[in-house]
């Protein structure tokens, strides 16, 4: 039986300009950094103290200081996003169609609960994933497979009958560590960016697509 794992963040919203606003804010305002859109764009992937590893080295912050300027970077965010907090094109419907042809759906992301709540509440979608495989649920962050592999685990899939939706390389990459073939969302990255990746079967924009919609029957 196929199953289906999404990622959260650009691939069931189209969110992640605010993400970089919010990190750029932080990092540059409130951190002294001197980042560019494009820098901040690019160390956006894994769990968010690994964000600040990356853009700061291993020794400027402590474990509680990068928990806490995690949390409030996403309370910036969130506040920014809401009036613009919506499923992209097609997704509702693709969900309620692969619901009701029972095939099994999880979340397998590196948002935090807090952000993976706000989107399932606000948008009440969360009926729909029998697995949510969060950044707390996990050791190691994207491309390494675990996120997923463990999602597959929760749904009682073998990972190569699960198809990922990712919007990014790293994530894709994390599918094709997990042996699992990957559709991907152009809101964030251009085809481009994944033609080292052998795993992709189809690039779209949202999901009011044929390739797409032919997944859920």
């Amino acid at each position: 039986m196929k199953a289906f794992i999404f990622d959260l963040n650009g691939t069931m919203i189209n969110d992640m300009p605010y993400h970089t606003k919010a990190w750029q804010t932080l990092l540059n305002d409130q951190l002294g950094g001197n980042f560019t859109w494009e820098e901040v764009k690019k160390e956006m992937y894994g769990k968010n103290p690994e964000v600040l590893v990356r853009m700061f080295g291993t020794n400027r912050f402590t474990v509680d200081e990068m928990n806490d300027l995690s949390y409030k970077k996403e309370q910036k965010y969130q506040q920014e996003f809401l009036p613009h907090l919506a499923l992209l094109p097609g997704l509702r419907e693709f969900l309620e169609a692969a619901y009701q042809k029972g095939i099994p759906m999880a979340i397998g992301s590196a948002a935090i609960p807090f952000n993976i709540d706000f989107v399932l509440d606000n948008l009440d979608i969360r009926h729909y994933f029998k697995a949510i495989v969060s950044a707390d649920d996990v050791v190691l962050s994207k491309p390494h497979p675990e996120t997923f592999l463990k999602a597959a685990q929760l749904l009682n899939a073998e990972p190569t009958n699960c198809i990922v939706f990712e919007d990014v390389p790293k994530g894709v990459e994390a599918a094709a560590n997990a042996g699992m073939k990957a559709v991907v969302l152009t809101t964030t990255h251009i085809a481009q960016e994944f033609e080292h990746l052998d795993n992709v079967l189809h690039f779209s924009e949202d999901f009011n697509d044929a390739f797409i919609e032919a997944l859920a029957f």
